[in-house]
């Protein structure tokens, strides 16, 4: 399985209304690469099914996204998420480690 199918399967297991990091991603993996989980994330083409807007940057920032970061934001509000000022206010009440 390559790097990026490793990142995406690790995707689907953040719970609605979790978020995780690049870092996170990468620890997982046995890795320091959270750039390259960053790419993968970029390259995502399943949006429906591995939930990359569930990945923010580890200073809370929702980050960029594939559809934009106002939809990225928007999902995550919707999962019941509170975002203020482009950063995920309650942070590690909401963070998943896997």
């Amino acid at each position: 399985m390559s790097f990026r199918q490793q990142c995406y399967e690790l995707l689907k297991l953040i719970p609605k209304g979790k978020v995780t990091t690049y870092a996170e991603i990468a620890k997982a993996l046995d890795s320091k690469a959270y750039r390259a989980v960053g790419s993968a994330m970029a390259k995502n083409r399943d949006l429906i099914h591995t939930p990359c807007h569930r990945v923010v940057r580890s200073n809370a920032d929702v980050g960029e996204y594939a559809l934009g970061s106002d939809k990225k934001i928007s999902l995550l509000q919707e999962e019941g998420l509170l975002i203020e000022n482009g950063k995920v206010k309650n942070f590690k009440e909401v963070f998943f480690s896997f």
